[in-house]
């Protein structure tokens, strides 16, 4: 298996998911992973299908799966973030592919952009997240 990486992103809030990936990549480049394949889908809920492509695809070695979801007035918030987190937690335990969940789960814009900041970076934290895991991974198959 090659050393890829594949960012799964979810575009709803685009200004917000430029900005995760750019986090990601940057910490995947400084790895030496300078280009991760990047597959867009329309929001959250969508990310655990597009994780279970990329990590069937036997091609990657981990999938940062990155996204916001702002809460509204209805318990749609709720529903879009559990299962965003169980689907994408259950892909990675399925396939063995290690799968981040960098997706921003807060009630407003101003928080989103407070975990994308210097000190807390949730598009960083999701690929430093993927790249240990995959390199656990690698470790313990190692005899």
């Amino acid at each position: 298996m090659s050393e890829r990486f594949a960012l799964c992103v979810g575009r709803f809030y685009a200004d917000l998911a430029e900005e995760l990936v750019a986090g990601a990549r940057a910490v995947l480049a400084d790895a030496g992973h300078p280009d991760p394949d990047v597959f867009d889908v329309p929001g959250a809920f969508e990310l655990p299908l597009a994780a279970k492509y990329a990590a069937e695809s036997g091609r990657y070695v981990g999938v940062a799966c990155l996204g916001a979801v702002i809460r509204g007035e209805t318990s749609h918030y709720d529903h879009v973030c559990n299962e965003a987190a169980r689907g994408i937690q259950d892909v990675a335990l399925r396939t063995g592919v290690p799968c981040a969940f960098g997706v921003l789960t807060v009630e407003t814009r101003e928080q989103a952009w407070a975990r994308l900041g210097d000190k807390r970076h949730q598009g960083r934290d999701a690929a430093r997240a993927v790249l240990e895991m995959a390199a656990l991974r690698v470790r313990l198959a190692t005899p």
